[in-house]
C-alpha cells in the first residue's frame, strides 16, 4: 500500500490512527500496540499476502535468536543467525542475477522461474542483523515478542526504512503506551507528511517523464538530452527519496514516535564523505557499524582502512540491487571515498563551493550508472554528456546560431534543463523541510497552516496518478 494512494491516506491511515489512539487511551496500552502490529501486517499484506508468512517467520526467528544471544553470547550462534538472514535475502534478491550470469558464462540455458523480490526485505533484514549483533554485544535485551514485532513491522518504516536500531526505538514504544501524542509532535508530523507528499506527487513524478523515456533510448540522445535526463534523474531520486523519508517520519510522529533522520540535504555536501553522512543516513550508519568497523575500520593501519572502505561501498552497491550497474556504482563511490582519504592524508583541502560542485558532478555521473539499464548504456550516456558523440543541440537553439538538430528529440524538448538547474540551485542553497519546521514551530501562525494546506491540496489533486517510490525496489 503506497503512502501516496487514496486507500492509504483516506482509509488505512485514519482508521489505524483512530483505533490506536482510542485503544491507547481506553485500554492498558498493550491492546494499542497489538492493534498497531496487526494494522502493519495488513499494510504489508496489501501488496501480496503470500509474503506475510516470510516476514513473520523472519521476525520470530530473529526474536528467538536475539534472546538467546542476549543471555548466552556466542559467536557461532551469531554467525548462524547472520548467515540465515543473508541466505534468505540472497535468494530473493540475487538468485535471478546469479542464474543469468552463470548462463552467460557457461552458455547454458537454465530453466528457473523468476524470483519475486518481497517488498522491504532488504530493510527489515538489515534491521534484524543489527539487532542480533547488538544482542550479542549485550547492548539490547528483548523479551517481549509484541514489542519486537512492532519494532520490525511498524508500518511507516517497514517498506523502505529507515534502518532502525533497537535501542533507539524500544524506549519510545514503552513510553508511548497509555499516552497521547503531543499536539506539537502531531503538527510536525502533518507538516512532514504533506510536504513529502508534495515532493513526490508534484515534483518527483513529473520529472519521471523526462527520465524514463531517455534512459530507455540512450542511443538517440543528443548532448542536451543526455544532460537533461541525467539531471532529471538526479532530482527525481532526490525528491522521491526525501519525500518517502519525510512521509515516514511524519506518519510515525502522528503516533508519537520519532524515527531517525535519514535524509539531510545531500546535494549540499562539500565532499563525498559528507555526501554519505547526508544521503540514506541510516544505511551509512549500518554499513559503518556492521561492515566497515568489523572489516578493520581505522584500527589496523591506513592501507587496511582504505580496503575496508572500498569493500564496504562495494557491498553497499550490491545491497541496492542485483545488477552490474549497482556493483559499478558502489565501486565508483568506494574509489572516490578512498581518493578522499588520500587527499586528506596529504593535508590538502578545498573551499566549500568548489568542493560542493565537484562532489555534485561526480554524484550526477554515478547516478547515470545507477539508473541505466546496462553498464553499456551508462557509458554511452557519459560519452554523449561529454560531447564525444558530437555536440548537437535541440532545434529550439537554432535561432541562437548554435549547431542544432533538424528533428525534435523523441524524449526531450531541450529547454527543461534550465528548470532543473533552478531546482538544483534550490537544493544546494535553501533550508530543507526539517530546518523550515524548526523555524516555523518557534512561532507558528495562520499563514503557516494556510501554506501547508495549499501544499496538501496541490498534492491531493495529483492522487489520480499514483506511482511507487523508487527506493521500494531495493
Amino acid at each position: 500500500m503506497l503512502f501516496n494512494s487514496v486507500e492509504f491516506l483516506f482509509l488505512f491511515l485514519p482508521i489505524t490512527l483512530a483505533g490506536f489512539l482510542w485503544l491507547n487511551r481506553a485500554k492498558d496500552g498493550r491492546s494499542a500496540v497489538a492493534f498497531l502490529v496487526v494494522a502493519s501486517l495488513f499494510f504489508y499484506g496489501w501488496w501480496d499476502w503470500r509474503y506475510v508468512a516470510l516476514i513473520v517467520s523472519s521476525m520470530l526467528w530473529n526474536w528467538w535468536l536475539g534472546n538467546k544471544l542476549s543471555t548466552s553470547p556466542s559467536r557461532q550462534v551469531l554467525a548462524v543467525g547472520i548467515a540465515a538472514n543473508l541466505l534468505v535475502l540472497g535468494y530473493y534478491k540475487y538468485a535471478n542475477f546469479f542464474v543469468d550470469v552463470t548462463a552467460q558464462l557457461s552458455g547454458l540455458d537454465f530453466a528457473m522461474a523468476k524470483v519475486v523480490l518481497p517488498i522491504g526485505i532488504s530493510f527489515y533484514t538489515f534491521t534484524q542483523i543489527a539487532f542480533l549483533v547488538d544482542a550479542h554485544r549485550g547492548i539490547v535485551r528483548e523479551k517481549g515478542l509484541l514489542d519486537y514485532a512492532l519494532f520490525i513491522m511498524f508500518f511507516p518504516q517497514l517498506i523502505a526504512g529507515p534502518i532502525l536500531h533497537h535501542k533507539e526505538m524500544m524506549p519510545q514504544f514503552a513510553a508511548l503506551q497509555g499516552r497521547q501524542p503531543e499536539a506539537s509532535v502531531v503538527a510536525g508530523g502533518l507538516f512532514l507528511l504533506f510536504l513529502g507528499l508534495f515532493k513526490k506527487m508534484v515534483i518527483a513524478d513529473n520529472l519521471a517523464a523526462y527520465v524514463d523515456p531517455a534512459f530507455a533510448n540512450v542511443s538517440v540522445l543528443h548532448i542536451m538530452d543526455a544532460w537533461t535526463a541525467a539531471l532529471g534523474y538526479t532530482l527525481q531520486l532526490y525528491f522521491d527519496f526525501s519525500a518517502y523519508s519525510e512521509m515516514a517520519m511524519g506518519l510515525s510522529m502522528l503516533f508519537g514516535i520519532t524515527l531517525p533522520l535519514n535524509f539531510n540535504s545531500p546535494y549540499k555536501a562539500t565532499n563525498i564523505a559528507d555526501f554519505w553522512k547526508r544521503w540514506h543516513m541510516t544505511l551509512s550508519r549500518f554499513l559503518r557499524d556492521y561492515v566497515y568497523i568489523p572489516l578493520g575500520g581505522n584500527r589496523n593501519g591506513f592501507a587496511t582502512m582504505l580496503l575496508a572502505l572500498w569493500a564496504t561501498m562495494f557491498l553497499g552497491g550490491l545491497w541496492h540491487g542485483a545488477g552490474w550497474t549497482f556493483i559499478v556504482w558502489g565501486m565508483m563511490h568506494g574509489s572516490l571515498l578512498v581518493l578522499h582519504r588520500l587527499w586528506q592524508r596529504a593535508g590538502m583541502s578545498m573551499p566549500a563551493w568548489p568542493g560542493r560542485l565537484l562532489t555534485f558532478a561526480f554524484v550526477v555521473m554515478a547516478w547515470v550508472m545507477f539508473r541505466a539499464n546496462t553498464v553499456g548504456d551508462a557509458v554511452h550516456m557519459w560519452e554523449t554528456m561529454l560531447g564525444l558523440n558530437g555536440i548537437v543541440l535541440p532545434p529550439q537553439y537554432a535561432k541562437l546560431g548554435l549547431p542544432a538538430a533538424t528533428a525534435v528529440s523523441p524524449t526531450i524538448n531541450g529547454v527543461e534543463i534550465w528548470a532543473m538547474v533552478i531546482l538544483i540551485v534550490f537544493c544546494m542553497t535553501q533550508k530543507n523541510v526539517h530546518e523550515v519546521w524548526n523555524d516555523w514551530s518557534r512561532n507558528p501562525g495562520i499563514r503557516h497552516a494556510a501554506a501547508v494546506t495549499m501544499v496538501a491540496m496541490f498534492s491531493f489533486f495529483s492522487l489520480n496518478r499514483v506511482s511507487s517510490y523508487l527506493y521500494w525496489q531495493f
